[in-house]
């Protein structure tokens, strides 16, 4: 059993984190305090690639493994999660799901751009009454003419600030929940969509995000894969979702632990650094031993992926645990910091409240949890 990156994985790696030591973590605190949403930093970060990081280099991507662009993600998100959260929903939910369910047309007219960065994507899954509970959509599709007409609204779309085009999921076949909901890609300049602003976050701020109200008509060519198949999509788009969204928690870990580290190391009590106390290197042990754990978990969720056509559990063991752990470290860390940690402005207060999100969005950590237990129930 080998456990060790590839050299092409490692030299991606160190380009990730170059970029984001030199480009998103310069701008981090600032996109905090502002909420705006990074465009330029994206726009950058496409010049490395990072925009199609899985996509197909014959679309504009780097063709590159699931494991490398997890590895890419914790890096930038290591600087700032709001980075990495927007360019996991442009390349995961939404240019992967173009590539892997698409027609020709779709991939013309979206995918490369997608890719390169040209343009930023949407997922518009979440419903006022259907956020764990995702099968419960409705927003409703009904025939008009050659095409559909699409009423509801989307809540907690990122992105949707600067989004281009979006994947929207509809009822297209009432009292059938997942079996019935077809997802839709919307061009975000179409007739019919309102975007409002979303009331300010605690944490990852300047994600973009709005809700959108939606009275729009679309061509049948707008439908993305099959007919009452789209709620099977965005479970399948959740699998590459979940992984980023854990590597997305590590590297806000990492980030809580080397801020401890260089605290504890310096920070003087009683005539000696606070690392001499037993109390803080037990919190250092805990908070490196089950990131350590965590990054294992979300390298073979990330690997399954690309193996496994199915990798729902690995990704849900992954994001469960990872982002719990970071959690865990954020919190050790303001505790180790203390009055220096809890003071606005701080990098771990912000490191705080970001974290708290990755145990919510893409599936709460109860809903990871219902899927892991009814895997393993099925098999005992």
């Amino acid at each position: 059993m080998v456990l060790e990156l590839t050299s092409e994985q490692r030299a991606f790696k160190e380009t990730a984190q170059r970029f984001a030591h030199e480009i998103v973590a310069q701008r981090a605190a600032g996109i905090d305090k502002s909420g705006e949403f990074p465009a330029d930093v994206l726009h950058a970060a496409a010049t490395e690639g990072l925009c199609g990081v899985t996509i197909p280099k014959a679309w504009g991507g780097l063709g590159r493994d699931y494991v490398s662009y997890a590895l890419a993600i914790e890096a930038i998100a290591k600087a700032s999660a709001t980075v990495a959260v927007s360019l996991s929903v442009t390349n995961s939910l939404v240019a992967e799901v173009i590539a892997h369910a698409g027609r020709a047309p779709h991939k013309e007219r979206w995918l490369r751009r997608l890719a390169r960065g040209e343009a930023i994507g949407a997922f518009a899954l979440s419903e006022p009454d259907a956020g764990t509970d995702a099968a419960n959509q409705k927003t409703a599709a009904t025939r008009s003419g050659d095409g559909y007409r699409i009423r509801g609204q989307k809540v907690w779309v990122a992105n949707a600030e600067e989004a281009a085009v979006a994947i929207v999921f509809a009822c297209t076949r009432p009292g059938l929940r997942g079996q019935g909901v077809t997802a839709f890609l919307v061009p975000m300049d179409t007739p019919g969509i309102t975007r409002t602003a979303r009331a300010d976050s605690l944490g990852v701020r300047g994600l973009g995000c709005m809700d959108l109200d939606l009275d729009i008509t679309v061509a049948d060519d707008h439908v993305l894969g099959d007919v009452d198949q789209g709620f099977r999509l965005a479970m399948w788009a959740l699998q590459g979702g979940r992984v980023a969204i854990a590597a997305q928690a590590l590297g806000i870990g990492e980030a809580a632990l080397d801020e401890a580290l260089a605290y504890a190391k310096q920070r003087e009590q009683f005539g000696q650094p606070i690392a001499n106390y037993q109390a803080i290197q037990w919190m250092l042990a805990d908070m490196a031993t089950e990131l350590e754990a965590a990054r294992m978990l979300t390298l073979k969720a990330a690997a399954a992926k690309d193996r496994q056509e199915k990798s729902s559990v690995e990704a849900s063991m992954a994001k469960l645990a990872a982002s719990e752990a970071a959690h865990k470290a954020a919190d050790k860390a303001m505790q180790v910091l203390a009055s220096a940690g809890y003071r606005r402005g701080s990098v771990v207060e912000r490191l705080f409240r970001d974290v708290r999100a990755t145990e919510i969005y893409q599936g709460t950590s109860e809903a990871q949890r219902m899927i892991i237990a009814a895997n393993i129930l099925a098999h005992v």
